[in-house]
C-alpha cells in the first residue's frame, strides 16, 4: 500500500528547531531547487552524458514526465524507487522524479549482484527497480528476473536503453513529458522537507548492508555547507567518475549541480586518459573521488605533461589518502588544491579538508576542519579525551542521517544525546584539524600497546615501489597481536621484509610498529565504497600467523611472500 510513511525519522535529542532557525535545514527539495534554476537559467547545460548535453529545462521536463509515468503505474508518496545504473543522466532523472512525486529514492552501486540487490529490494520494499539491460558484459535484466522469481517483494522492472527484444518494460516509455505538468509537483513544506528522501545502503565490511535514511533537509544541509565552504558557483564544472549509486557520486554528481546551478560531466567507466580529455574539453574545475582516481589522474598528468590547468579542487576521501599521494598530485596539477576530507553514508562530510594550496602540508596530513558539525572525540566510557589525544569520533549535525531502515540498529551507533558514533579513531591537531588514526576494530593491540594501522600504512606508502598497502592485526601467542602488511607493488618492482623494516627504521617509526610479516599481493579487496576489506585480510593473516614462538618484542618475523 502506497503513501504509508514506512519509516519514522530518528529525531531524538536533535536541535531541529535551531537548524531550521539558522537555515541549516532550509525546507527545500531538489525539485524546488531545479524549479528555481529553470526560472533563472532554463537553457544552461546542466548534465553532460557522453555526446548528449541536457539543459536544466530539459531535465525538469523529463523528470516531471517520469513522475507522471510512475504515478500512472500506481506509485504514491513514500513508495521506493530503486535504481542500479551506471553514471548515466537517467539516474539523475529518477532522483528528480522522486522528489517531484514524493517517492523515496534508493540508488544501488552497479557492482552489486543478486545477493546484495535482492536483500536491498526486500528490505526497502521497492515498488520499481530501474536497471540497464546490460553493462560491462553483465546481464542486469536476467538478474532482475531471478530476484523477482525468488522474492516475496513485488516490484516492476524498468530497463534503460533497452534493445528491441527486451521482455521487460522500457524506462523511456514511462517518461510522459506532455503529462508532466498536468499534476502540480509536490512542493516543499515543513513536513515534506522533513520526510525521507534517500534510502542508501552502506557497504559495510561485516554483515548485510544497512539502509541509511536521509531527508531533503539533511541532504540540503550537506550540499549547501559544501558549496559555501569551497565557493562553488554556476561558473564551476564538475567531473563525476564516482558511482551515482554511492553517496559521493549521488551527492556531488546529482544534488550539487542542481543546487549550485553548475554543469556536471558524467563518466560511466573510469579511464584516466578520457578523464583528462574531459577536464580539458569542458574546463572542469572540481572533482571528487577515492584514492585510486587521484593516484591515476595525477600520475597521468605528471607523465604526460598535461597539468590540467582548469582544475581547481580535487577532494578525496572514502578510504585512506596517504600524504605522499596528496603531495604528488599537488605537484602534478598546475592550479589545483588537492585535499582529504572525511565522512560516511551516515554523516557525509564531517570535515571539509584544507583547500588552500599554500597549506598543502596540512591538507596532506589531516582530514581538515570540522565544519557544520558538533564533533567530539571520546574514550571507551564516552567521556571526551584531552586535547591532542586519540578518541572515537562522534558527531551530530544537520547533515547526519536520520537513522536506519531497521530502527533496531539505531541504538548501536546513536547515543542518548543524538551523537552518531562513527567507529573511527582520530585526534585533533593544534590547528583544529582532524587526523584519522584508524578504526576501533582495526587497532592492533601488541603486548598491551595500541598500534594504529594508518600510521604504519602512511609510512609504507612513502616507498616508491608501493602502489597500495594495508596493515592488519595478526594473532601472536605471546604478544596477542602483531602487524601484518599487505602491499601491492607497481609493475616491475620488488620489496622484501628486511627492506621494508630498514625503511621504517630510517623513518623513525617505533620498532613495535614494524610489520612482522609482509605479503606482496596482486591487489587488495575493496568494498563498493572504496574501503579496504580488512576483515578479509585479518582472516588471511590469522591463517599464517606464527604461533607459540617466544621472541624478543623488538624481533621481526622474516616471512616474505612474493
Amino acid at each position: 500500500m502506497s503513501g504509508t510513511g514506512k519509516w519514522t525519522p530518528r529525531l531524538h535529542a536533535l536541535p531541529v528547531e535551531d537548524w531550521k532557525a539558522d537555515g541549516s535545514w532550509q525546507g527545500m527539495t531538489i525539485a524546488d531547487r531545479l524549479d528555481s534554476l529553470c526560472e533563472r537559467t532554463p537553457d544552461m547545460a546542466l548534465t553532460v552524458d557522453g555526446d548528449r548535453i541536457l539543459t536544466a529545462n530539459e531535465m525538469r521536463r523529463r523528470a516531471l514526465g517520469l513522475r507522471a509515468g510512475l504515478v500512472g503505474m500506481g506509485l504514491g508518496v513514500d513508495d521506493v524507487v530503486s535504481f542500479q545504473l551506471p553514471n548515466w543522466h537517467e539516474a539523475a532523472l529518477i532522483d528528480l522524479a522522486c522528489s517531484y512525486g514524493g517517492f523515496v529514492c534508493n540508488p544501488i552501486v552497479p557492482i552489486y549482484r543478486e545477493a546484495e540487490v535482492g536483500h536491498i529490494i526486500a528490505d526497502a520494499g521497492s515498488r520499481v527497480f530501474v536497471i540497464p539491460e546490460t553493462f560491462r558484459g553483465y546481464d542486469y535484466s536476467a538478474m532482475a528476473r531471478r530476484i523477482s522469481d525468488r522474492s516475496n517483494q513485488r516490484f516492476e522492472t524498468l530497463v534503460v536503453r533497452a534493445g528491441p527484444d527486451t521482455p521487460q518494460k522500457r524506462f523511456e516509455d514511462m517518461i510522459r513529458p506532455d503529462e508532466g505538468e498536468t499534476v502540480a509537483p509536490i512542493r516543499a513544506d515543513g513536513a515534506r522537507a522533513d520526510a525521507i528522501k534517500l534510502l542508501m545502503y552502506t557497504s559495510g565490511t561485516t554483515g548485510r548492508a544497512k539502509g541509511v535514511l536521509h531527508s531533503h533537509n539533511t541532504i540540503g544541509a550537506e550540499i549547501s555547507n559544501f558549496i559555501d565552504y569551497l565557493g562553488i558557483s554556476g561558473k564551476d564544472v564538475v567531473l563525476m567518475p564516482s558511482p551515482l549509486g554511492h553517496v559521493t557520486g549521488y551527492l556531488y554528481g546529482v544534488q550539487l549541480p542542481v543546487t549550485a546551478g553548475c554543469k556536471v560531466v558524467l563518466m560511466d567507466s573510469w579511464d584516466v586518459a578520457a578523464a583528462a580529455d574531459l577536464i580539458d574539453q569542458h574546463g572542469v574545475t572540481f572533482t571528487i573521488g577515492a584514492t585510486p582516481f587521484l593516484q591515476e589522474l595525477s600520475a597521468f598528468a605528471a607523465g604526460s605533461g598535461r597539468s590540467l590547468p582548469s582544475l581547481r579542487y580535487f577532494a578525496s576521501g572514502g578510504a585512506p589518502v596517504p600524504p605522499e599521494v596528496v603531495h604528488r598530485a599537488n605537484a602534478a596539477f598546475e592550479n589545483c588544491s588537492v585535499f582529504r576530507l572525511y565522512g560516511s553514508t551516515e554523516a557525509p562530510t564531517v570535515t571539509l579538508g584544507v583547500p588552500e594550496r599554500e597549506r598543502a602540508n596540512l591538507a596532506a596530513s589531516t582530514e581538515g576542519f570540522v565544519v557544520g558539525h558538533d564533533m567530539r572525540l571520546v574514550d571507551l566510557d564516552g567521556s571526551e579525551v584531552a586535547p591532542g589525544e586519540e578518541g572515537e569520533i562522534v558527531t551530530r549535525g544537520p547533515e547526519v542521517c536520520l537513522g536506519y531502515s531497521d530502527p533496531s540498529q539505531n541504538a548501536d551507533v546513536f547515543d542518548a544525546d543524538g551523537f552518531f558514533h562513527t567507529g573511527d579513531l582520530g585526534r585533533l591537531t593544534p590547528e583544529g584539524c582532524l587526523v584519522i588514526t584508524g578504526r576501533k576494530k582495526d587497532l592492533i593491540i601488541r603486548g598491551g600497546e595500541n598500534l594504529g594501522p594508518k600510521e604504519i600504512e602512511d609510512e609504507i606508502y612513502k616507498i616508491a615501489a608501493v602502489k597500495d598497502a594495508a596493515v592488519v592485526a595478526m594473532p601472536h601467542a605471546r604478544l596477542g597481536e602483531t602487524a601484518c602488511a599487505f602491499v601491492v607493488l607497481h609493475d616491475g618492482n620488488v620489496l622484501d621484509l628486511p627492506s621494508l623494516v630498514a625503511f621504517l627504521e630510517e623513518s623513525g617509526l617505533a620498532r613495535q610498529k614494524f610489520p612482522e610479516r609482509l605479503e606482496v599481493v596482486p591487489d587488495l579487496p575493496y568494498t563498493a565504497a572504496g574501503k579496504v576489506r580488512k576483515d578479509l585480510l585479518r582472516k588471511r593473516a590469522a591463517e599464517f600467523a606464527p604461533i607459540g614462538r617466544a621472541r624478543d618484542e623488538d624481533s621481526t618475523e622474516e616471512k616474505i611472500t612474493r
